[in-house]
């Protein structure tokens, strides 16, 4: 049988609008509405999750600065099954490389989900940058030399022809899917090894894996340690609560950012918040923040595949409307810094403290608005990516990069198709606007 895709279920007070909609709380409440709005200066050409658009769906995207020549500079973004796309600072197309075709008919194909980066990683030809990405499709890493003057395309696959799956033991075992999922990227600056920390599917694990270049040029990945997130939580009153889902399912974790400075993991629980916890998984995880959502009873609807929400207990965080995702560090110089991560329910992002001294304060948020009408806006961000780097005389204060699970008729998006895409933002403006 071929697999399919499955969509998370939702809590939905009334009406189902959308697969990432939530209405737990009001969808504009007074925090999201009074937040600063923010243009995009550029956008990514449409991507169509549909047959004739190859199954390409937006997700996450990564900054790629170019040392020699930073206006060359490139965002390396996944699109599912359509595989990865690569993009100029003018978000224009230089690189498609598609994604893995299925074992045979009756298996999932290839399907990338996040992707972040490795600079400087050392092999036996000496140092390089590569691309890392979770293919939630056959439960691996693929890895990707990053080189502008290679023939063919800056992303070249070097992947181990011998990586195995991630966490499946089989294939039967990935065809249930339950398999790489999130990822971020790590170097341990204490002993000089990369990893890449990568969450799976429809659980709360999460595995940190060390990337091991070859003597083949290939680089391949073997398995450190694993380690569970909780999936069920006790509440101020005493109660249990577990966020709903479908049956077997457990609150997953998408979104990942690895703070270099001190080798904090910051892992994205969609429907419960944002965690703290070392990179190389060992001590205790801290709730950073929650989710609005956080603590609402569900209960699922197996018809219309969604959640219908119980009375709020009034136990949820302030500033985050689930799902959480698109985590991702603004690194200043001497240090400063915020950990950026994206409200999927209410299309807000927020701003946290980068120091842990500070127990990550919230600092501020904002919303990516339309500039016009042909330029939009961005809603339900599944993925995000911040360089606080000059890139050229396009950005020579930064770039921040989301996804658009809604891309509209600027990007050439058809009506009746299903589009997602990229928006470019100046981090400047978003800097001015947030108050930073």
């Amino acid at each position: 049988m071929r697999m399919h895709r499955s969509r998370s279920p939702r809590l939905v007070a009334t009406a189902v609008l959308g697969t990432a909609l939530v209405a737990l709380a009001p969808l504009s409440p007074a925090h999201a509405t009074s937040l600063p709005s923010v243009g995009a200066t550029a956008e990514t050409a449409a991507l169509y999750d549909d047959e004739a658009g190859g199954n390409a769906n937006a997700d996450d995207p990564a900054i790629w600065r170019n040392d020699a020549d930073p206006g060359r500079s490139l965002v390396v973004a996944t699109a599912k099954e359509g595989g990865l796309r690569v993009y100029g600072l003018d978000a224009s197309l230089v690189q498609t490389i598609p994604a893995p075709a299925p074992v045979t008919e009756d298996h999932a194909p290839g399907r990338f989900n996040n992707v972040d980066l490795v600079s400087g990683l050392r092999t036996p030809a000496g140092r390089a940058d590569f691309a890392v990405v979770s293919d939630r499709g056959n439960d691996r890493l693929r890895v990707y030399r990053v080189d502008p003057s290679q023939p063919g395309g800056p992303l070249k696959d070097v992947t181990d022809p011998a990586a195995a799956p991630v966490f499946s033991s089989d294939q039967a075992e990935i065809d249930e899917q339950r398999t790489a999922y999130g990822l971020a990227t790590w170097q341990d600056r204490s002993t000089g090894r990369a990893y890449a920390l990568v969450s799976r599917r429809n659980t709360t694990d999460l595995a940190l894996l060390e990337l091991r270049p070859t003597a083949a040029g290939t680089v391949g990945y073997r398995l450190v340690r694993t380690l569970s997130l909780p999936s069920s939580f006790r509440l101020p009153d005493g109660r249990s609560w577990t966020p709903c889902g479908e049956p077997g399912e457990l609150p997953q974790v998408e979104g990942m950012v690895v703070d270099p400075a001190n080798g904090m993991l910051y892992a994205g629980q969609e429907d419960v918040g944002i965690w703290r916890l070392p990179a190389g998984l060992r001590g205790r995880p801290v709730l950073v923040d929650k989710v609005r959502e956080y603590g609402v009873p569900g209960t699922y609807d197996p018809e219309s595949e969604e959640c219908v929400p119980g009375a709020d207990p009034g136990f949820g965080g302030k500033r985050l409307a689930a799902d959480v995702e698109g985590l991702t560090l603004v690194r200043e110089s001497g240090g400063d810094g915020y950990l950026l991560a994206s409200g999927q329910g209410d299309d807000t992002f927020a701003l946290y403290d980068r120091e842990v001294s500070e127990d990550n304060e919230y600092e501020g948020g904002f919303r990516v608005g339309a500039v016009s009408a042909d330029l939009d806006g961005s809603e339900e961000c599944d993925g995000a990516a911040v360089l606080d780097e000059p890139l050229g005389a396009r950005y020579p204060h930064g770039l921040l990069v989301v996804q658009d699970g809604h891309e509209t008729s600027a990007s050439g998006a058809e009506e009746g198709r299903e589009a997602t895409g990229f928006k470019f933002v100046d981090l400047r403006a978003v800097k001015d606007a947030a108050g930073l």
